[in-house]
């Protein structure tokens, strides 16, 4: 199974690479995040060069079915936030 890389060692690896304090680390990548959340939030596309694009998507109402009691039930329209990775990130991985 793979690794889980979190915020906090996200900023221990910035401070390492950058000489930051693991605080400032921790603010700058809180910083970035805020920006993306209040972006997607007005609907708007993050296009990270090389790495992929963050958009809004709108997801229509549609009809479900409650499995505990079989019943059929609307499913409100709601929005997503979807990933695209970037060719380039998709050729790292592979």
């Amino acid at each position: 199974m793979a690794e889980v890389l979190n915020k906090k060692e996200l900023a221990e690896k910035l401070a390492d690479e950058f000489e930051l304090t693991k605080k400032a680390a921790g603010e700058q990548i809180q910083f970035l995040l805020d920006v993306v959340t209040s972006e997607l939030e007005k609907g708007n596309t993050v296009d990270l060069s090389g790495f992929g694009k963050f958009v809004v998507k709108e997801k229509a109402a549609h009809e479900g079915i409650n499995p505990a009691t079989m019943e059929k039930i609307t499913i409100a329209a709601k929005k997503a936030v979807a990933f695209k990775p970037a060719k380039a990130l998709k050729e790292n991985v592979k």
